[in-house]
């Protein structure tokens, strides 16, 4: 081959090379970019943490069995009242007695369920939607906020309210899953703490931490807003109240295995036949600290549609 003749193969591959390496540095530049917006920075502590914005996949987390202690002390409630200035012992009194309780392993929603996914849930089940839920299964508040069958605009991400327990159970269902027991919450809540007050310690409540009346939004903000528990899980504090599937009754001090007030997990149609208030645990965004705390419990009307209040789902290990 003569001196100054380029071996037309070999120009080829440099080509090919040399385009390759400008796309490769066009894709980096596109995945940085992609991963500042999704990762957006907080300009400051007052500011909600952007957990959560890019994976609410709406996967589930699994809460390995246990035995741990539910509920609270009765020697407690005394410091509790100067801790919390409540003068006004019978808030705590539904907490006791302490008791012992076991729980098999069990998943559990990481985040609180969202309009958009009830939205597919309504699509599905036509029966649910507010034209056509009976009105024996909600108080007239039934998605109130919503026109006809959407949700309001930029909320798509928000937990969904105003939905009643028996509208969660069905849709726990139609999810393959069921409502959580009050055990498996507090549990769940405490995200491998013990004897904490909140899902993150005993730190006291601020606004970094969850969605609550000192945070001054006065409605939800979007599931995954602030940093989560010890187990991955968020909003275990604040932002909506969350129905589970106990019946509202006092604690016993013996020990349980798998306990749920009631005696039923409702995974079948025996739901619709309820009438007695329901268990209701986290707190939400018009409530005080204390009620942000992984041992208070709430209770709530099966058919009471109401802003704050919302839910998420577990399921059993098979």
């Amino acid at each position: 081959m003569r001196q100054g003749i380029k071996n037309p193969i070999v120009l080829s591959l440099k080509i090919f090379i040399a385009v390759s390496a400008l796309l490769f540095s066009a894709i980096q530049v596109r995945h940085a970019l992609a991963v500042t917006n999704f990762f957006p920075m907080r300009t400051s502590l007052a500011e909600p943490f952007a957990y959560g914005i890019v994976s609410r996949n709406r996967g589930m987390v699994l809460i390995h069995g246990a035995t741990f202690r539910m509920g609270t002390e009765a020697s407690e409630i005394p410091r509790l009242e100067q801790v919390f200035r409540f003068n006004h012992p019978d808030i705590f009194a539904a907490e006791v007695p302490q008791h012992t309780v076991t729980i098999s392993s069990f998943y559990l929603d990481r985040y609180e369920i969202t309009n958009s996914q009830f939205k597919k849930f309504i699509e599905r089940n036509p029966q649910w939607r507010p034209q056509r839920i009976p009105g024996r299964y909600h108080n007239g508040n039934y998605l109130k906020q919503w026109n006809g069958n959407s949700y309001p605009k930029g909320k798509a991400d928000h937990p969904v309210v105003n939905v009643s327990w028996y509208a969660a159970v069905a849709y726990c269902q139609w999810a393959g899953k069921r409502l959580p027991t009050e055990a498996e919450w507090e549990y769940a809540a405490r995200g491998g703490l013990s004897n904490k007050q909140f899902p993150w310690g005993d730190e006291p409540a601020d606004r970094t931490r969850a969605n609550y009346s000192e945070s001054n939004f006065r409605a939800t903000t979007p599931v995954g807003s602030y940093p989560p528990n010890g187990y991955g899980l968020f909003d275990m504090a604040g932002n909506v109240w969350e129905y589970l599937a106990d019946e509202w009754m006092p604690y016993t001090a013996s020990t349980q295995v798998n306990p749920v007030a009631g005696g039923n997990l409702f995974v079948d149609n025996s739901f619709l036949t309820v009438t007695t208030r329901r268990v209701i645990r986290g707190g939400s965004w018009g409530g005080a600290p204390v009620n942000l705390r992984v041992t208070y419990r709430d209770s709530h009307p099966p058919e009471g549609a109401r802003d704050f209040v919302g839910f998420r789902c577990a399921k059993s290990v098979s």
